[in-house]
């Protein structure tokens, strides 16, 4: 008997809808005839799953005792025994009761494959055992139930169970994934939109890469060796002109036709720093990329060509868009170009596409800047090839010709070549060409021949004027060829210039990335702005790029001073002299904005003490109403009862003290807060932290609110969090008496904890009127009161001092929707690190999915009501 089939639905979150669309299936092919049974189903008491197992064949559970309680599991035995042709079985990763057959269900899997059942199965993406580690930075849970990667690999069919994450909150809300007193707490930790959209994004990538190998495993069986375009990257060639925007548009679209295109548009500088590329189209040309979703790179190679094809085989692209050459016709003599370069060494795996634009053949300007002294390698071999090879060649082709041109016309083509030798190669293969030629002029054609002297005077004056009209040509044409690059070198250097002064003047430029520009253009590894306060103060950085930057200037390759106590450091390579003056212009602008970020700091210094000087002219405005409000009814009651002319009873009596109580604490209460403002504003808060348990502060925060306002659901083994206790009691006792203000009668307030990883959360939960989320943000706001709120009813700091304690405690405190209406305030905690695990830890059951091991810690949580103050 062969092998079973595996299918399984990969589900991208709990709740998807796993388990329901495998008893879709199983009911299709139950009606197609199909021998099927369901081994295993947990419908978690969700009754649309429940009911999908009604017409289904089910085998009996195999019930386990495991330490005094009862448990079932598939009965394996009893489905081989069954021998059905296809079995449901939920839940791969689960792990099975001590007493099982296998450990794993994935193993009890195996062995109904082995015996020839097709299998069906469900599981979620956190479980598969490579993610682990990922799913727990993202929702902060340890997935203690995995399934290995290959299991899953080896399933002959796996379809994904998508759904999005705000139709899964929606299912979740509405109660048909778990119970309804465990909604909140699932939708504010594991259900977060952003933890559903990660493990969503997941569960996508990990499908598209199984489709890959099945693609990559169909060609590998049927001996296919073409490209097959499934995922197009598609690299752009710019060479800073305008054209660039033309191609990368064009590229964009040709991405637009095929789902998950790549654009790379990638700019390949010389290795000597500084081009003819406008750093200011560039600017432009990237800013469009990014636009359009794709990614601009910035590469330094000599040879267009290959760096161009070696960047494309880099990034595993596909196709790459070029532009029609911009040089004219009759400059393809020096070579094909790059174009067609590339498109002749390109293979069959990259499509070349070149496109056309305005600017094809219309000449390519300038040629390459380089430094005014360097004309290139190639260039200086050829001009001393034709200065010194040449003219022995063109002295044996007149010596072995039979008519003779004469001396003058010898000089003429000797003189040719010098003028070539000077244009190629510059000043010193034109002297030495025109000495070879005279002494050849001497030697073979210049009476009494094959003798290094001259009988007749005027061929003396002609070799004379020979030589000296090829020294001047030479010079001219050597001084055109410099000033020819120098001119093209400056035009570079104003146009980098120009834009960096205006970026930087307009605020547009980081330190960072005025940095990377400088790396660039210089083709360095990395640079870094050094300072210290005096000469005999050590360096800091200020700023830097790259990687190793040096940490003193002495240590760099290229080091630039900027005044007295500053300096801009490159490593890389040793800068030639003349670039040291854009270098120069660079690192002032370094020191410009430097200065302006630190302006910028002092203004927003400055703008906090006017925040200040605000709040202390707001405090000034509150407590003309609120404080004295409290003293008012404290005065009228102690004068009532110092008066003589009324006799008081004792009911009477005791009502006047109960108002003088009541007004003490609520002054009390108020100047308390403005106290901890003060504080808060001033910087003096400082945190006493240590390690607490919540239930030892939170219940000493609910003191001052009435009695039966108040559910308290903090579960005992919640870990211990770093807190000052003070700080946390105030932040606590302040949110949970602002959510009472504002709670209905009847409708008591929850104060409710959990752990989320490394954090743990005091979410408390009321059913009043809510905030809108535009508004969230202002509640926090001293001296505000949200909606109509009395006067009297505080000065309106109660939310900002408790934030406030929150952040020096290095907590948060935010506000969110209560499902079903109302509003739930978060306060985020640091968890302490937990100490070391126990010698002996006791065995526990692993739980079966993330909605099991949620439901179980939320039955742990103790739920009892605030009895009144302590």
């Amino acid at each position: 008997m062969g092998r079973g089939k595996l299918r399984i639905y990969l589900g991208a979150a709990p709740g998807v809808g796993k388990t329901y669309a495998m008893l879709s299936e199983g009911h299709r092919r139950v009606e197609r005839g199909a021998d099927l049974v369901v081994g295993y189903v947990e419908h978690h008491g969700r009754p649309r799953t429940e009911v999908m197992l009604h017409g289904l064949e089910q085998v009996e559970r195999k019930a386990l005792t495991y330490r005094g309680a009862s448990f079932t599991e598939m009965d394996v035995d009893a489905l081989l025994a069954r021998g059905p042709a296809i079995a449901l079985v939920d839940e791969l990763a689960h792990t099975n009761v001590p007493g099982s057959r296998n450990a794993k269900r994935w193993q009890d899997v195996e062995d109904l494959l082995r015996a020839g059942i097709d299998v069906v199965s469900t599981v979620n993406i956190q479980h598969l055992e490579s993610l682990g580690d990922v799913v727990e930075s993202i929702t902060g849970v340890r997935q203690r139930e995995t399934v290995p990667d290959e299991v899953v690999r080896r399933a002959d069919q796996i379809e994904l169970v998508d759904m999005s994450p705000q139709a899964l909150r929606r299912r979740m809300a509405h109660g048909n994934i778990y119970e309804p007193e465990k909604v909140d707490a699932a939708l504010s930790n594991y259900f977060r939109p952003g933890n559903l959209t990660a493990l969503r994004e997941l569960a996508l990538l990990w499908v598209a890469d199984r489709a890959d190998e099945y693609l990559q495993q169909y060609r590998g069986e049927h001996g296919i060796r073409s490209t097959w375009q499934a995922r197009e990257r598609i690299v752009v060639g710019l060479t800073g002109g305008p054209e660039g925007r033309t191609l990368i548009r064009r590229a964009s679209r040709m991405a637009a036709k095929g789902s998950g295109s790549e654009i790379l548009a990638v700019y390949i500088a010389r290795s000597d720093g500084l081009t003819a590329a406008s750093p200011k189209e560039l600017a432009v040309q990237r800013t469009l990329v990014e636009d359009l979703g794709g990614t601009f790179h910035h590469v330094i190679g000599d040879d267009i060509p290959d760096a161009l094809l070696e960047f494309s085989r880099g990034v595993n692209a596909t196709q790459i868009v070029l532009g029609s050459s911009r040089r004219r016709s009759w400059q393809y003599v020096f070579g094909p170009g790059v174009g067609a370069s590339v498109a002749r060494d390109s293979g069959p795996d990259l499509d070349v596409h070149i496109v056309t634009h305005e600017e094809a053949a219309k000449g390519r300007g300038l040629p390459v800047v380089r430094s005014a002294a360097r004309l290139g390698r190639p260039r200086l071999l050829a001009g001393w090839v034709v200065g010194v090879v040449f003219p022995p060649l063109l002295c044996m082709l007149l010596t072995h010709v039979a008519w003779d041109p004469g001396l003058a016309n010898d000089m003429l083509l000797f003189l040719a070549l010098t003028v070539a030798a000077a244009l190629l190669g510059g000043l010193w293969p034109a002297l030495a060409s025109a000495a070879v030629g005279s002494l050849l002029l001497n030697y073979y054609f210049a009476p009494p021949l094959h003798r290094f002297a001259i009988s007749d005077s005027r061929n003396i004056v002609a070799i004379a004027v020979f030589v000296g009209v090829a020294l001047s040509v030479a010079s001219v044409v050597d001084l055109a060829a410099r000033r020819t690059h120098q001119a093209a070198r400056l035009r570079a250097e104003s146009e980098i210039l120009s834009f960096l002064a205006g970026s930087v003047l307009r605020g547009e430029t980081t330190l960072d990335a005025l940095l990377e520009r400088v790396r660039e253009t210089f083709a360095m590894e990395s640079v870094a702005l050094l300072e210290r306060a005096s000469d005999v103060e050590p360096w800091k950085p200020a700023g830097s790029v790259g990687p190793s930057p040096a940490d003193r200037p002495e240590d760099a390759d290229v080091d630039m001073p900027i005044g007295d106590h500053m300096a801009l450091a490159l490593s890389g390579r040793v800068l030639p002299a003349e670039d040291r003056r854009v270098l120069g212009a660079f690192a002032a602008q370094a020191a410009v904005v430097l200065d302006r970020q630190r302006l910028v700091g002092e203004a927003e210094e400055a703008r906090r003490l006017a925040e200040g000087n605000r709040i202390r002219t707001a405090l000034l405005a509150a407590v003309s109403h609120d404080l004295r409000t409290p003293l008012a009814s404290i005065k009228a009651s102690v004068s009532s009862l110092r008066s003589a002319d009324v006799e008081w009873s004792e009911e009477d009596r005791a009502e006047l003290l109960e108002g003088i109580e009541d007004g003490a604490d609520r002054l009390d209460h108020l100047v308390g807060n403005l106290l901890d403002m003060s504080r808060l504003q001033t910087g003096t808060v400082t945190p006493l932290i240590r390690e607490i348990y919540l239930d030892e502060v939170v219940p000493m925060a609910l003191v001052g609110v009435p009695e039966d306002s108040v559910l308290l659901d903090v579960p005992e083994t919640l870990p211990m969090v770093a807190v000052d206790p003070g700080l946390l009691e105030r932040s606590v006792a302040n949110v949970v008496e602002n959510a009472v203000k504002y709670s209905p009668p009847g409708k008591p307030v929850l104060v409710a904890a959990s752990c989320l990883g490394d954090r743990v959360e005091v979410r408390v939960v009321d059913r009043g009127p809510g905030v809108p989320e535009e508004a969230r943000d202002r509640i926090f706001a001293p001296f505000q009161r949200y909606g109509d709120a009395p006067r009297g009813a505080g000065v309106g700091l109660g939310l900002a001092v408790a934030r406030g304690f929150a952040e020096a405690m290095e907590g948060t405190l935010a506000a969110e929707d209560t499902p079903g209406g109302g509003l739930t305030m978060v306060l985020t905690l640091r968890a302490a690190p937990p100490g070391p695990p126990p010698e002996d830890p006791p065995e526990a059951v692993e739980p079966v999915e993330p909605e099991h091991t949620e439901r179980d810690h939320n039955s742990d949580r103790m739920t009892r009501q605030k009895a009144g103050p302590q």
